[in-house]
């Protein structure tokens, strides 16, 4: 099943979506696709930015959040037509921090 999940407004979407409360934070995971070319490009730009409003309606989650730890395929997205496929976890930012 997937589901829309919300990076700094930009939607994604994700599979295996799993929401946890670990230490009292919020910890979503899930896997989606990039394509080559653009979306690739729009990707990387987000994820390096590492500081994010994440918003999943379906779910009723909004919170401000950090990479956990993600991972990526070893697909050339260099190349025309290619998908990979990434994974990504995301953890509640405490106040302060």
């Amino acid at each position: 099943m997937s589901m829309i999940i919300y990076i700094n407004e930009r939607p994604i979407e994700g599979t295996d979506f799993l929401h946890e409360e670990v230490k009292g934070s919020h910890l979503i995971s899930f896997h989606f696709k990039v394509k080559s070319g653009e979306d690739y490009h729009d990707t990387t730009t987000l994820l390096y930015k590492n500081d994010f409003e994440v918003k999943v309606p379906e779910k009723n989650l909004s919170f401000q959040a950090v990479i956990k730890q993600y991972s990526t395929s070893a697909v050339n997205l260099y190349e025309d037509n290619a998908i990979g496929d990434y994974y990504l976890q995301l953890i509640e930012k405490k106040a302060g921090k």
